[in-house]
């Protein structure tokens, strides 16, 4: 199993850098849905500050967010359609509304965007809940058990069956959560975990 994203594609796409607010550090991927096919392209490297208010554990911070000036502008596609979501999620602020006027999107990229705003997805995913392979509910800081060896794809290990994965962090997808494995945060599918 080949894990649904390449960390060091990303990071070294990002250059070490959050890539939309430009702080540095080691960066989490946050995944691009609707297009999400498991591939560095249609991730995003962000820091851990971005992430909570992107995963829905934090509300978003309108000052916070000034960096989509910037971020919105890039050479890359899945950086201007997380960017746009962002800004359309703040609309109600005069600098996002302004910005959403500026940019040009073309009609897939902008579809894309459309396709699956950020708060739709945190929506689903309460609908949804996330289980183990057994279908056990898990929760936020749960432990898990890998139940089948994990070729880490870019970090270069493989993390064996039976390892335990403490303190998970639930993903917008039901399907993924994030756990550190041999100090790595990697996401993981959880139709390969049992509840620890």
């Amino acid at each position: 199993m080949t894990i649904s994203f390449e960390l060091a594609s990303l990071r070294t796409r990002a250059n070490g850098v959050c890539e939309l607010c430009s702080s540095v550090g080691s960066g989490l991927p946050y995944a691009i849905a609707p297009l999400d096919d498991g591939t560095a392209a249609h991730s995003v490297l962000v820091c851990e500050a971005c992430f909570a208010q992107l995963d829905g554990k934090a509300q978003l911070e309108s000052n916070r967010w000034f960096c989509l000036q910037q971020s919105i502008w890039s050479e890359h596609a899945p950086i201007q359609v997380l960017s746009w979501r962002i800004a359309n999620r703040l609309r109600n602020e005069s600098w996002a509304r302004d910005l959403l006027d500026q940019v040009y999107l073309d009609a897939e990229l902008l579809a894309w965007a459309q396709g699956g705003s950020e708060s739709e997805s945190v929506e689903s995913s309460v609908e949804t809940p996330t289980v183990d392979s057994f279908g056990t509910k898990l929760s936020e800081g749960d432990s898990v058990t890998l139940i089948k060896d994990l070729d880490v794809k870019g970090a270069g290990f493989v993390a064996k069956r039976g390892t335990i994965v403490k303190a998970i962090h639930l993903t917008d997808n039901p399907e993924h959560v994030e756990g550190r494995v041999n100090g790595t945060v990697i996401v993981l599918k959880t139709g390969f975990l049992k509840k620890a």
